[in-house]
């Protein structure tokens, strides 16, 4: 799912499996007005592909990195935990803000992508009321 056609004008790559989840996580952004891009993918390759401007996204070369990367953990082909460790371990792009969203409340989740180099994790919620960003 692409919200946008463009690339160079992305602010927020939002990485997640799940339209659902997705579409929650867009809602609360717009509701907010806190993006005007967005860019959804759906796996962990693609989201290394379009970070990295590789396979599909290697007409990205040259263009600014998203703002900010908010990624899940459990997803198919590359896992989030690894997607956040290519990431955090590239010179340049290691300063590229990395939020995980995650249904896993684990301690030992949360202390490894803390420890990877994620600015933030947040709990994604049941149900749609609690994920508004107040």
């Amino acid at each position: 799912m692409k919200t946008s056609g463009r690339y160079d004008a992305v602010e927020i790559l939002i990485v997640e499996d799940n339209p659902q989840d997705a579409e929650l996580t867009i809602r609360a952004l717009r509701k907010q007005n806190l993006a005007n891009q967005i860019f959804v993918v759906e796996d962990g390759e693609e989201a290394l592909d379009f970070i990295f401007s590789r396979g599909q996204y290697e007409d990205r070369t040259g263009l600014k990195l998203p703002k900010v990367v908010f990624l899940d953990l459990k997803l198919p082909k590359v896992s989030g935990l690894e997607v956040l460790k290519e990431i955090k371990e590239d010179q340049q792009m290691k300063k590229l803000p990395v939020v995980v969203v995650s249904s896993s409340r684990e301690d030992p989740d949360i202390k490894t992508a803390y420890e990877l180099g994620a600015n933030g994790y947040v709990v994604k919620p049941v149900e749609l009321t609690p994920f508004s960003i107040r």
